[in-house]
C-alpha cells in the first residue's frame, strides 16, 4: 500500500489544524471553504430582505436555524429565537430595526462570505513572534495576531451563533456563540437589553466603515520548572529575596481604568474563563468591558480556561461604546471613537491583561499559599518576557537594593487597576492593592494608577503608600510584611486592617524599627 504524500500548504499547518474543528468552515483541496447550502443562505442573506425576506427578529432566527442545519448543527435553541425577536421587534426602535435588516445584516453576510479568504490571508502572513489562529491550551504560551476584519468576521459567526460547540468544554473553552445572550433577554433584564445594545452598536460601526488595524492575544505563563528563556514560577522566599524597588502609586477615588490615560495594562478582573458572563448575564467589571471592547470576545473562541500560573494579555482592542452604570443599573449610552494611536503593528496602544482571583472565604487568602497564588497571578499578567533574565536576578539577590536596571523610557508602560477579587469572590481590598503594587514592581513596571471606586476600606491607602515609600521599602520587605500580617490573622493575635496594623501608631515601636533599618 503506498503511503499517502504528506500535507502541504494549509492542510500542513498545525495551528490551522488546532482550530478547524472550532471553525464553521472546512478545509478542502488545501483551500477554505463554506459548505454549500451554508454559502447559499449566506449569499441570500447578502443581498438583503427583499431577496432574503429577514426583515424583523423572528425570521432572522429562522434564518440562522437554516443556517446552522447547512453547518450540520442543531437548530437555534428556542428561547435564543424568543430573546432576538423581543429584542429586534420589540426592544429596537423601528428606525434601527429597519436599517439592521436593510444594511448591517446583508453587510454581515457579505463578510462571513469573505471568511475563508480572510483566513487563508491570515494564516499566509502569519509569523514575525506570532501563530496564526490555533487554540492557546492550558500552559501553552503564544500569541495570536489577527486583523479587526477578520475579527469582525469572527464575531459576527458568534452573533449568527455558527461556531460547532463539540469539544469546547473537553478543550476548556468558554462558550463563544451569542444564543446564551439572547436567552438571557428573556428575563426582561435592562442591563441585559442595554449589553445587547453596545455589541448591536459594535456590528452597526464596524458594517458602516471596516477597521483596518490589528488586535494580538497572547497567553502568558510563569512556567512550574524553571526554563532557560522564560520566568520561573517564584516561591515564598523568592519574594522575600527580591531587591526589586517598590515603584509609583498614584490613588484615584474616581474614575474609571478604562479611560487610562497614560499606557499602562488594563486590568480586566477576569474569570478563568476568559470573558466570564460576557455572553450570558454577567455585567460586572470584566463582561463590561467586554461590551464597550467587543473584540476581546474573539478571545473566547481559542483561549482555554487559565490555570494559576497564566495569564490573558489583549492588545490593540478598540473601544466602540460609551456607557454609564454598573451591574443592574448598567446602560449603554452611545458612540464612542477611540483616539488611541496605533503601534508599528497597527495595533491601538490599549493592552488588557486579564487575571482571575481566588474565589474562596476570607479566612483562605491570608494562608501563604493563597498569597503566594495571587502575587504569582498578578505578576504573570504584569510581566514582560523579553526581561526575564532582570526579573531572575531581582529574585535572587536580596543584597543588591538600590543597584536595579532604570526603565527604557520607550516601555514606560505601567498598570492601571483597582479592587481585583474584592467582590463575588470575597478579597481583601487592602491587602488586594498591596500585592498588585508588589507583583507591578516586581515586573519593573514604573506605576500603579489605582482606582478605589470610592471604597470605604481604601480611605487611608494614599497614606500608607506614602508611609511606604518615606522608609524605601522593597518588594521583599512589603512581601515580608505581608506575610507576618497574615500569620497573625490566621492565630488570631490581631483583627486589624493590615493599614490599621502596618502604621507606626498602632505598632510596636521595635517593629517599626526593624522595617526602617
Amino acid at each position: 500500500m503506498e503511503e499517502e504524500p504528506p500535507a502541504t500548504g494549509l492542510a500542513a499547518r498545525d495551528d490551522l489544524r488546532s482550530a478547524l474543528p472550532f471553525l464553521p468552515v472546512v478545509l478542502r483541496g488545501g483551500a477554505l471553504f463554506w459548505p454549500p447550502a451554508a454559502q447559499e443562505s449566506l449569499r441570500a442573506l447578502a443581498l438583503g430582505p427583499d431577496v432574503s425576506r429577514v426583515a424583523s427578529g423572528d425570521v432572522l432566527a429562522d434564518a440562522l436555524t437554516d443556517l446552522r442545519l447547512a453547518l450540520a448543527l442543531p437548530a437555534l435553541p428556542s428561547r435564543a429565537a424568543d430573546g432576538l425577536a423581543l429584542f429586534f421587534d420589540d426592544l429596537l426602535s423601528r428606525a434601527q430595526a429597519r436599517g439592521w435588516f436593510a444594511e448591517v445584516v446583508p453587510n454581515l453576510a457579505r463578510l462571513l462570505l469573505r471568511l475563508p479568504a480572510l483566513l487563508e490571508d491570515h494564516y499566509a502572513k502569519a509569523g514575525h513572534g506570532a501563530s496564526g489562529l490555533r487554540v492557546l491550551a492550558s500552559q501553552d504560551s503564544g500569541v495570536v495576531l489577527l486583523s479587526q476584519e477578520l475579527v469582525a468576521a469572527l464575531l459576527t459567526c458568534a452573533l449568527f451563533c455558527l461556531f460547532p460547540t463539540a469539544g469546547r468544554a473537553q478543550a476548556c473553552l468558554p462558550t463563544i456563540n451569542f444564543d446564551g445572550l439572547f436567552t438571557a433577554l428573556i428575563h426582561r433584564s435592562q442591563s441585559q437589553e442595554q449589553k445587547v445594545r453596545c455589541i448591536v452598536h459594535y456590528f452597526e460601526r464596524v458594517t458602516d466603515s471596516t477597521p483596518t488595524g490589528f488586535v494580538s492575544f497572547e497567553r502568558k505563563v510563569l512556567p512550574r520548572r524553571g526554563l532557560s528563556d522564560s520566568i520561573p514560577y517564584p516561591d515564598i522566599h523568592a519574594w522575600l529575596a527580591s531587591s526589586a524597588p517598590l515603584c509609583q502609586f498614584r490613588v484615584f477615588s474616581s474614575g474609571f481604568i478604562e479611560d487610562e490615560e497614560q499606557e499602562a495594562l488594563q486590568v480586566d478582573f477576569a474569570n478563568k474563563y476568559l470573558g466570564g458572563g460576557a455572553l450570558s448575564r454577567g455585567c460586572v467589571q470584566e463582561e463590561i468591558r467586554f461590551m464597550i471592547n467587543p473584540e476581546l470576545i474573539v478571545g473566547m473562541l481559542f483561549m482555554a480556561s487559565m490555570e494559576d500560573n497564566e495569564a490573558i494579555e489583549i492588545f490593540g482592542a478598540e473601544r466602540f461604546s460609551q456607557y454609564m452604570g454598573y451591574g443592574s443599573s448598567f446602560r449603554f449610552v452611545g458612540d464612542y471613537l477611540d483616539t488611541k494611536p496605533f503601534d508599528s503593528m497597527g495595533r491601538r496602544r490599549t493592552r488588557i491583561v486579564a487575571i482571575d482571583a481566588l474565589d474562596c472565604p476570607a479566612r483562605l487568602h491570608y494562608e501563604s499559599g493563597c498569597l503566594l497564588r495571587e502575587v504569582n497571578k498578578a505578576f504573570c499578567g504584569f510581566f514582560d518576557q523579553s526581561k526575564h533574565q532582570l526579573y531572575v536576578k531581582l529574585f535572587q539577590d536580596s543584597h543588591n537594593k538600590g543597584n536595579f536596571p532604570s526603565i527604557n523610557s520607550n516601555e514606560y508602560i505601567g498598570v492601571s487597576t483597582g479592587n481585583w477579587g474584592c467582590g463575588a469572590f470575597g478579597g481583601n481590598p487592602e491587602i488586594k492593592s498591596m500585592i498588585q503594587w508588589i507583583a507591578a514592581s516586581q515586573a519593573l513596571r514604573p506605576f500603579v494608577n489605582y482606582y478605589t471606586f470610592e471604597d470605604a476600606s481604601l480611605e487611608r491607602l494614599e497614606e500608607v503608600i506614602q508611609w511606604i515609600l518615606r522608609h524605601g521599602w522593597t518588594v521583599g520587605e512589603l512581601w515580608h510584611m505581608l506575610i507576618e500580617y497574615s500569620s497573625q490573622r490566621l492565630r488570631g493575635e490581631t483583627y486589624k486592617g493590615f493599614f490599621a496594623w502596618l502604621l507606626p501608631s498602632n505598632r510596636p515601636n521595635n517593629e517599626v524599627h526593624y522595617m526602617s533599618e
